[in-house]
């Protein structure tokens, strides 16, 4: 039997423990004896990561920017005993969220119904589509241990040389604390917003933004802003002529109505709600 031509290249990412095996089983049972493809390898197993300096998550990650498709395999993100068990340098950043800041992009989680399944909540009839922001926030912050008193500032400084922009966050007492800076792109929130509302468009449901600008004013407001005004602009007649709408939603109010509702719509978070 003639194998399938595949075009291009898919980039392979490897990954730790029992995947390693699995998908090793996977190509030599499915992939290999059927499909004529160009795998581009890179082992992000553990110990490979800690040898390269992560660097090896760095270039798989830009490997998918330049094929455009990559599978991975699940992989561990170390905590302080995995440390002292693999003899590692430090406790490494996730890949997931390493790749994901380097690719941008949303991930959707949408459920498959299985009438014989019980589900957690019995009203839920229809597919909840979860649309996670894959960037920024938690994922990309910087954060630290206070060590005593003190103060801690934030300073923008532009590059056109003009006023810089410097907010005292936390005047520290004694025996200090933590800290933790984040940050997000307009033109990533922009292409969430987007991302989301296409994916609403394909299958036909309305969408959902939830944040919590109540408190988080300027940072959470301008999720809010952002995707009000792409949708105003880029999406509202083609969701006026589909029948569908797209709503703004404090969290608490969000979560409340989900267990009310039956489903059936895709649901914005933001990269950490999302998670």
């Amino acid at each position: 039997m003639s194998k399938i031509k595949v075009e291009g290249t898919v980039v392979e990412l490897d990954g730790d423990e029992m995947t390693r095996i699995i998908w090793q089983f996977i190509k030599d049972k499915l992939i290999h004896p059927y499909l004529d493809i160009d795998l581009e390898y890179y082992d992000l197993g553990i110990d490979h990561r800690d040898q390269t300096d992560d660097q090896v998550t760095v270039d798989a990650a830009n490997a998918i920017k330049k094929h455009g498709v990559g599978v991975k395999c699940a992989t561990i993100t170390p905590d302080e005993a995995r440390v002292e068990e693999f003899g590692l340098k430090k406790m490494w950043r996730s890949p997931n969220g390493t790749i994901r800041n380097i690719l941008g992009g949303t991930i959707f989680r949408a459920p498959i119904i299985i009438s014989n399944v019980p589900r957690l909540v019995p009203g839920w009839t229809k597919p909840i589509i979860i649309g996670r922001h894959a960037f920024g926030d938690q994922y990309r912050a910087t954060d630290f241990k206070v060590p005593g008193p003190g103060k801690v500032m934030i300073t923008y400084t532009p590059e056109d040389g003009s006023e810089p922009i410097e907010h005292e966050l936390v005047n520290f007492p004694d025996r200090g604390g933590i800290v933790q800076g984040q940050y997000n792109f307009t033109k990533s929130i922009e292409d969430f917003a987007r991302a989301s509302l296409n994916y609403g468009l394909q299958q036909n449901y309305p969408v959902y933004l939830s944040t919590k600008n109540t408190i988080l004013k300027a940072y959470d407001g301008a999720f809010k802003d952002i995707f009000q005004h792409v949708y105003e602009t880029e999406f509202k007649a083609e969701f006026d002529a589909a029948g569908l709408t797209y709503e703004h939603r404090l969290i608490d109010d969000m979560v409340a109505s989900a267990l009310k509702w039956e489903g059936g719509y895709v649901w914005a978070c933001k990269n950490y709600d999302g998670d």
